[in-house]
């Protein structure tokens, strides 16, 4: 079997931003990887550690671009910034309860984001505001951060990098490392969104998928979607994915029509990557596979995208009016409620209040180490 590598990777700019903290202009570097063999193409930018675009053949031999995203950097900064789309999130991905902690006997105050009371995805200015740094070796990409002390509240310096890269298999692997020189917080996670029909196929298209969570529990939240420290048991439940489920059906089971939940994987992390999850589009036949080494996936189903018109999850036809608003993306595509999902890999939401949750402090001399794996592919038949 030939191990030639079949997969080409080219480095162009996307773009001019500021430092947050410096105010220092930067150049914004878009990486691409081609398999020329499957025709899998994925981008990624150093602004916010972002995947832009991931485009995807079908068993038809159609290629879309099955990712949310926008044009231009602009695009990212303005439009995007309420929805994190694309975005690599940290320090602390998703939510830490009241904007606060105590860790070592001192209370750390973060900014409150999230309802005017919690902090969500690291804050005002999470890592996902940043311009990385960035160098190449091979078909590896790295960036790197560094992220001050105290900054939006989270005590010692941080060191983080993301070495990112697509495989001759067509899987694109992100590997998460972080060291401190002070107890703090980590849990990042990836935030793209993403749509195996296409990008701008919309929530009609989306409710057909068939999703697989490698799941038996989820975390039990409050109506501030704030974890109580106790578990639900997904048996005979709308968040009961052990089997192939219907996306959309899915959704009309749920109290608050939709999915923005902590599913808690069954295998733990006891080996190097578990399988987490697996979502189908019979029409394209495209699937994607998850796998990490993290003890928990949040599958959030775009809830919190523009909703004009009241989108239905009982699949009844033209319940939205064409021309209502909506985030507006690449090639002008309209993005809205349930047009897309999320599998974010991570240590469970506002870990640091329960005990008896996986730990999200790291000490220095102790490294922080995630993997997400994330593999593409066609079935030729819809079972």
């Amino acid at each position: 079997m030939s191990t030639e590598n079949v997969v080409k990777l080219t480095v162009d700019n996307f773009g001019i931003v500021k430092d947050p903290i410096t105010n220092e202009e930067k150049v914004v570097k878009r990486f691409t990887w081609t398999n020329e063999k499957t025709r899998v193409t994925i981008q990624l930018i150093s602004y916010g550690a972002m995947i832009t675009s991931c485009k995807i053949p079908s068993k038809s031999g159609e290629v879309a671009d099955i990712v949310l995203g926008f044009d231009s950097i602009e695009g990212y900064q303005k439009d995007g910034n309420s929805a994190y789309i694309g975005s690599l999130m940290g320090r602390v991905a998703n939510r830490i309860a009241n904007g606060e902690f105590h860790l070592n006997g001192e209370k750390h105050e973060l900014a409150k984001n999230f309802l005017g009371k919690h902090n969500l995805h690291g804050g005002i200015i999470g890592f996902d505001k940043f311009n990385w740094d960035s160098y190449v070796d091979e078909n590896l990409v790295f960036l790197t951060h560094v992220s001050p002390d105290d900054y939006e509240g989270f005590p010692g310096t941080v060191l983080v990098t993301a070495a990112c890269e697509l495989r001759n298999d067509d899987s694109f692997s992100m590997k998460l490392n972080a060291v401190t020189n002070k107890p703090t917080l980590i849990n990042m996670s990836n935030h793209s969104y993403f749509n195996l029909a296409g990008h701008n196929a919309g929530y009609k298209e989306l409710y057909k998928h068939k999703l697989t969570i490698n799941a038996d529990r989820i975390l039990s939240i409050d109506d501030e979607q704030i974890p109580t420290g106790e578990f639900q048991h997904v048996a005979e439940s709308a968040f009961d994915f052990r089997l192939p489920m219907e996306i959309g059906k899915a959704i009309a089971k749920t109290p608050k029509n939709g999915f923005d939940h902590n599913f808690c994987i069954t295998s733990g992390t006891s080996q190097t990557l578990t399988f987490v999850a697996r979502v189908f589009h019979p029409k394209s036949g495209r699937f994607m596979e998850v796998y990490s080494d993290q003890p928990s996936v949040l599958f959030y189903t775009s809830n919190n995208l523009p909703d004009p018109c009241n989108i239905n999850p009982t699949l009844a036809d033209d319940v939205c009016e064409e021309g209502s608003s909506s985030v507006v993306g690449k090639n002008g595509a309209q993005y809205k409620k349930h047009g897309s999902f999320c599998l974010e890999t991570q240590k469970y939401a506002d870990a640091i209040h329960h005990e008896n949750f996986p730990s999200i402090i790291l000490v220095p001399g102790k490294e922080y180490e995630h993997e997400t794996v994330y593999k593409f592919g066609i079935y030729d038949d819809e079972n």
